[in-house]
């Protein structure tokens, strides 16, 4: 028998190829978005108790009660708005889980669902997957940010779905409220959907602020809002996650994610919905990572890299152009072996691998790494 593939030129995901090769060649790995450090001693504890203490069956479909209510209690303090806990808030098994069973909602057979690239690979499939037909916009190439013009000009009456990202990865831009305007100014009148990638919500710098938008008073009727703890709290092996979504949309939306994950492992639940009861302790991390970026930005700076501003995210883009012609997934790959430093073809996040000699790190790591990592990547010219 011959298995004919539903993604037949999609193979392992880039991050899973470089961590693997950065473990066999012991060397630092800021490629893979995840933090390098732990989680706060007192949310391990919580899941400690209510692990102990039995909360280990089946969690309701929609998530827990609690852990629902200090979700929308969290999104009123932090954007102004409060869901409904019960009609709009589903949690959810990771971010990627929220993204595809959003699209799996409204994607059908046909629709075009236009992705703005650079992208997360997990955006494509999920649109094949069900039968739709990725749209590919790029951003401006200069700062990552959305030239809406060329939106407008890849909707056609056949577009069901955008699907957005900020703060962005790979590029850390940070949409400004008048892209959000933007948005609902061309989606007005169509009868297109938005889905929302906002994992890095609370990771911005600078003084940028994140515009969900769930608050937006137009966006908020056609978007599925998908966020992450995991990224926020630095346990992204929890695989816990959430979709804030209108009632009508919540309702298709969990039609799917029952029969993707069900529910979401159940003590993680009852330990973040106590945890999130204390504010700072998610309103802290914008200037814990900003720490992070800087002091790694103010190290590359003494490479021979150029640094590309980064306004959220943990991830720093750098460009190196205007020292070689070589891919950016031979660097990479050089860079793995020879610096023991690993890294992100930034060209991975295009359709058709567009190469701008652009690589990716992720800064979420000990400031031991990171200083030894910029020690390392000062030996660049050695593998020009």
């Amino acid at each position: 028998m011959s298995l004919r593939s539903k993604l037949p030129h999609i193979g392992t995901t880039i991050f899973t190829v470089m961590s693997q090769m950065a473990s066999e060649e012991g060397a630092i790995n800021l490629s893979q978005g995840f933090p390098g450090f732990g989680a706060d001693p007192v949310l391990l504890d919580l899941v400690g108790k209510y692990t102990r203490e039995g909360f280990n069956q089946y969690a309701p479909m929609a998530g827990i009660p609690s852990m629902r209510k200090i979700l929308s209690e969290k999104t009123q303090l932090t954007q102004g708005y409060f869901p409904d806990p019960d009609r709009e808030v589903t949690i959810v098994s990771g971010a990627t889980e929220a993204i595809f069973s959003a699209v799996s909602a409204i994607v059908r057979v046909g629709d075009e669902v236009i992705i703005l690239e650079p992208a997360y690979d997990s955006y494509e499939p999920a649109i094949l997957l069900n039968g739709g037909i990725p749209v590919y916009v790029p951003l401006n190439s200069t700062d990552f940010s959305v030239d809406w013009e060329q939106v407008e000009i890849a909707i056609s009456s056949k577009t069901r779905a955008i699907l957005v990202n900020s703060p962005h990865n790979p590029s850390g831009f940070v949409w400004a409220e008048n892209d959000l305007n933007a948005l609902a100014n061309l989606i007005r009148d169509r009868e297109i959907y938005v889905v929302s990638d906002e994992v890095y919500e609370h990771i911005t710098f600078d003084e940028k602020r994140h515009f969900s938008l769930g608050a937006h008073p137009e966006l908020k009727e056609k978007t599925f809002v998908c966020g992450s703890f995991g990224k926020t709290f630095h346990v992204t092996g929890w695989k816990i996650g959430y979709c804030i979504a209108p009632p009508a949309l919540t309702e298709e939306f969990r039609k799917i994610h029952q029969y993707v994950t069900f529910s979401t492992v159940t003590p993680i639940q009852y330990a973040f919905a106590e945890y999130l009861e204390v504010p700072d302790r998610y309103l802290s991390i914008p200037s814990f990572y900003q720490g992070k970026r800087d002091f790694f930005a103010k190290g590359l700076k003494e490479t021979l890299f150029e640094v590309i501003p980064s306004h959220g995210s943990f991830f720093q883009l750098v460009s190196y152009g205007h020292l070689s012609e070589i891919s950016d997934r031979e660097l990479a790959e050089k860079m793995t072996r020879k610096l023991k430093v690993a890294c992100i073809p930034v060209s991975v996040f295009y359709a058709n691998k567009k190469d701008d000699k652009i690589i990716r790190f992720c800064f979420a790591k000990t400031n031991e790494d990171l200083s030894k990592g910029i020690e390392r990547l000062q030996n660049l010219r050695s593998i020009l």
